[in-house]
C-alpha cells in the first residue's frame, strides 16, 4: 500500500542511506522525458525536506537543462534485497555549478569526483513509498570504478573540453547552464 509523507521519516533516511542506487526524474516543458541511473556515493539528506546529489560529467546533462525550463525533479529508489519498498522524493531543485557561490559548500560535503559538474540541490514537497513487489532481487558487487578512470585520463583540461562540447546543451538543444569556457587554439 502507498503511503504519502510531507518529509522524510528517519527511517526512510536511513533507507536512503543503505541503497547503492537511485534514479533522477525530469523533464522540460517540451521535449524528452529524462530518467537517469545514478551510483556512488554521491547523495547526501541534508534535512527532512532537503536532499543533494552530486553530478560526475557524463554523455549528456539533460537534468540540469530540464531544470532551467521547470524545476520539477522525482528522486526514485528501490530496494534490490531484502524487503521490498519503493521511495520517491517529488519536489523542485536547482542546479549548482562549478564557480556559483554554493558550489564549495556542497561538493565537500562528498568524496572527491574528478569532473564533478553539478550538485542538484532538491528541496522535497512530497514522500512517497510504495510496495516494491515487482522489484526484482539483486546481489551489489561493488560500485563501477569506470568513471573515476575515464575522467582520470581525460584530465582536468580534457574534461573542460568534453564538458565544452557534451553539455553544455540537452539532445532537445536547452542550455544546461554550463557556462562557456574559452579556449586557446592549443588547448
Amino acid at each position: 500500500m502507498a503511503r504519502r509523507y510531507e518529509q522524510l521519516t528517519d527511517q526512510l533516511t536511513d533507507f536512503i542511506r543503505e541503497q547503492q542506487m537511485f534514479f533522477v526524474a525530469t523533464a522540460a516543458r517540451d521535449g524528452r522525458v529524462n530518467v537517469s541511473p545514478k551510483g556512488l556515493d554521491s547523495l547526501r539528506v541534508l534535512s527532512p525536506d532537503r536532499v543533494v546529489w552530486l553530478n560526475g560529467t557524463g554523455s549528456g546533462n539533460e537534468t540540469a537543462a530540464h531544470l532551467r525550463d521547470t524545476p520539477r525533479m522525482t528522486l526514485m529508489f528501490c530496494a534490490f534485497t531484502a524487503k521490498p519498498s519503493i521511495l520517491r522524493l517529488y519536489g523542485s531543485a536547482r542546479a549548482v555549478h562549478r564557480g556559483d557561490p554554493e558550489w564549495d559548500g556542497l561538493v565537500a560535503l562528498f568524496p572527491p569526483l574528478r569532473g564533478a559538474r553539478n550538485v542538484f540541490d532538491l528541496k522535497i514537497e512530497m514522500v512517497q513509498t510504495s510496495c516494491g513487489f515487482g522489484v526484482p532481487l539483486y546481489e551489489f558487487q561493488e560500485q563501477r570504478p569506470l568513471m573515476d578512470s575515464w575522467a582520470e585520463r581525460k584530465g582536468e583540461d580534457g574534461l573542460v573540453a568534453y564538458q565544452q562540447e557534451h553539455n553544455r546543451f540537452s539532445i532537445d538543444g536547452f542550455s544546461t547552464g554550463l557556462p562557456e569556457v574559452e579556449r586557446t587554439r592549443d588547448a
